[in-house]
């Protein structure tokens, strides 16, 4: 071989390998998600927290619908009450996590689409999403400050668990389903 032909075929090898794009995390916990999309489960609220009774006893049901490339919402009944929708987006720098509330005529409610959006690469089971700008902005105008230090995070294991977690300071709140038994 020539060393122009090594050369070519060096440059072609390496070129392949750039446009490979890497996979990151938020795109393998998207990917996840997305494979959920249809599909109900039932779950259970697994912390303690006297703030969670009115949780207790209640069906809690999931279900993840409107899937696109994009977006995923997830509506989220607990009993009767059907006004919560989690809603997961791709971003450029990785995913965000809206809740969107809802009265039963289909409104919005004053305290809706707060969240935030990952600050760190999180994992392809678990993302991190700590109260954005707005979502403080909006707590503080509604008379809630002790929310504007909220993490929420969601994990997903395949087959197994999808728990979504709210944490700030003396408040931890978690809910699981079991994938293992789509409704």
């Amino acid at each position: 071989m020539t060393h122009r032909t090594i050369a070519l075929v060096a440059a072609l090898l390496l070129s392949a390998c750039a446009s490979v794009p890497r996979t990151q995390p938020a795109d393998q916990f998207f990917a996840r998600l997305q494979a959920l999309c249809g599909q109900r489960f039932a779950g259970r609220v697994v912390t303690t927290d006297p703030a969670d009774a009115s949780f207790a006893g209640k069906p809690l049901v999931m279900q993840v619908r409107e899937c696109s490339a994009t977006e995923v919402r997830i509506p989220f009944t607990v009993g009767e009450d059907r006004s919560r929708t989690w809603v997961i987006t791709r971003t450029a720098a990785g995913l965000r996590l809206k809740h969107d509330h809802r009265h039963p005529d289909g409104t919005e409610d004053a305290i809706s689409q707060y969240g935030g959006d990952t600050v760190a690469p999180g994992a392809a089971g678990r993302q991190a999403f700590p109260a954005d700008a707005f979502s403080r902005t909006l707590f503080l105008a509604k008379g809630n400050p002790v929310s504007i230090d909220n993490i929420w995070a969601v994990e997903i294991e395949p087959g197994v668990l999808f728990a979504y977690e709210l944490r700030r300071p003396n408040r931890h709140f978690r809910v699981e389903f079991d994938l293992g038994k789509p409704l």
